[in-house]
């Protein structure tokens, strides 16, 4: 096994604790915020665009649109939500850490955000840049990977227009504690 090799397991370790701060409450009604909202009921989604804000219990997720696919079952006069599709600058920020990215996926059923494309998370000083971030926000574990599926799954202008890490691989910065003398 070769040294590099070997360093990929341990990136993956300190990588990790970014994201595991907090148990993120998915459970917590999902609020929102957008310059256009599009109703599809027959297909059972919502697309909003320009300036998205959507918020859910200490996380805040951004984009410049997306598309809010929902079960068609009603709970308390508001539609069961399953997914969630952005694109366009999109940030996660969660009280410890901000992840940055092209595209996210939020998968509600499932609890996890795979964030695609020029992925940035970063925590206090550490900084670590890959292709593809995938979140299990009930475990807190992050996976982290160089390169990410081109071509999106996406509809629209941008999707297939993915950008990977550069050399498609995990880059980044991790601070180191001060010592005393």
């Amino acid at each position: 096994m070769s040294p590099r090799a070997a360093l990929l397991p341990l990136l993956l370790t300190l990588a990790a604790p970014a994201v595991a701060q907090t148990r993120h409450n998915t459970d917590a009604p999902i609020d929102f915020g957008a310059d256009h909202i599009e109703l599809q009921d027959r297909a059972n989604r919502a697309v909003l665009s320009g300036n998205v804000a959507v918020k859910q219990a200490e996380m805040t997720l951004n984009a410049a649109r997306m598309t809010v696919a929902y079960t068609g079952q009603v709970e308390n006069g508001n539609p069961q939500v399953s997914r969630l599709d952005a694109s366009g600058g999109v940030t996660v920020k969660r009280p410890d850490q901000i992840a940055r990215s092209q595209f996210a996926v939020y998968d509600l059923n499932r609890r996890v955000i795979t964030m695609l494309g020029a992925v940035r998370l970063t925590q206090g000083n550490n900084t670590v840049n890959g292709g593809r971030l995938t979140i299990n926000l009930d475990s807190g574990r992050a996976v982290i990977d160089g390169s990410s599926v081109a071509g999106g799954s996406g509809s629209g202008s941008d999707a297939g227009t993915v950008t990977q890490a550069p050399g498609g691989r995990v880059t980044g910065t991790f601070s180191v504690p001060r010592r005393s003398n």
